[in-house]
């Protein structure tokens, strides 16, 4: 396992089955009233720049229902929003805690911290990847499809983080993955080409959101205008107009296919309070699964117990 966790392709494809396993296993201990001790007597501080609801909360629920402690600091309430350097700020709280679980905007951020920590950094959301997110969509697919690698997986939408970490789930996992984006909103370029160079399976980026969901068994969508892409709402707006996930672009895809949001979503904007609500969305059951994962890959982390 590695020593940090801050983008999936740092992965070999069986740490990543690892976690997603121990994951189901850890909520199937849950429902049947176990109470897991792994990491009592251990400390995370969780350094946020990001507001945040569901990462946030699945982080502290899941330490502490392994029963481990949380640390929660605002970046703005800490030295770093005076200026600090990072490498000082991991040097030292890497001397208080067992883990850092970080989310900022830059991927650099990240990447100077599990420079100079002596304990595990995780990535809980950078602007240019979501792998904790992936993870737990993933298991969300796993529980509804079986293995990814017998599915059409479709991300439509944004070329944002979660697109990115799709793209190297898909890599490392072995599985074929289709997106359609806008011209102008296309994956990160350098992070598409060093996938396709080790990806089993074709990872294809199409502009037609109906040729891209025909036959699709998961289809994922996210905001259109993520955070720190507010001032080019409007733009947006107008250019995702025909990537919108109604019933109508539904019907296309598979007749059990499953629709995947990491929330908050937009409703009647990227995806439409029908088919949000509707018996084919997954959407809760995928926050639900973020707890779990949560706690597999503190586990592992912190343990070494993957």
């Amino acid at each position: 396992m590695s020593k940090h966790l801050l983008a999936l392709q740092d992965f070999a494809p069986e740490q990543l089955e690892s976690l997603l396993s121990r994951a189901a296993v850890l909520k199937q201990e849950a429902a049947s009233g176990i109470r897991h001790q792994q990491l009592a007597g251990k400390r995370i501080c969780m350094l946020f720049e990001k507001p945040s609801t569901r990462t946030r909360v699945s982080f502290e629920a899941a330490m502490q229902g392994l029963g481990g402690q949380v640390i929660f600091m605002p970046a703005k309430e800490s030295q770093l929003g005076r200026g600090e350097p990072l490498k000082d700020t991991a040097r030292v709280l890497c001397r208080y805690v067992d883990a850092l679980v970080v989310r900022t905007y830059g991927q650099q951020v990240v990447e100077e911290l599990a420079r100079y920590s002596e304990v595990p950094v995780i990535n809980a959301l950078t602007d240019l990847h979501h792998p904790c997110q992936v993870l737990s969509d993933l298991m969300t697919v796993i529980e509804r499809k079986g293995s990814p690698k017998k599915l059409k997986i479709v991300w439509l939408g944004d070329g944002n983080n979660m697109a990115n970490s799709w793209i190297q789930a898909a890599a490392v996992l072995g599985f074929s993955l289709t997106l359609a984006c806008p011209a102008g909103y296309d994956p990160d370029p350098a992070i598409l080409e060093a996938a396709r160079k080790i990806a089993a399976c074709p990872i294809t980026v199409l502009r037609d959101p109906a040729e891209a969901v025909r036959g699709a068994d998961v289809i994922n969508i996210d905001v259109w205008a993520s955070m720190g892409k507010e001032s080019e709402r409007e733009q947006r707006l107008h250019d995702f107009r025909a990537y919108q996930l109604n019933a109508a672009l539904l019907a296309q895809a598979a007749e059990d296919a499953v629709v995947l949001h990491c929330l908050p979503a937009h409703r009647d904007e990227e995806i439409t309070e029908e088919v949000l609500e509707g018996p084919q969305s997954a959407v809760f059951d995928q926050s639900e699964n973020k707890m779990h994962m949560h706690k597999a890959i503190l586990e592992a982390m912190i343990l070494g117990a993957v």
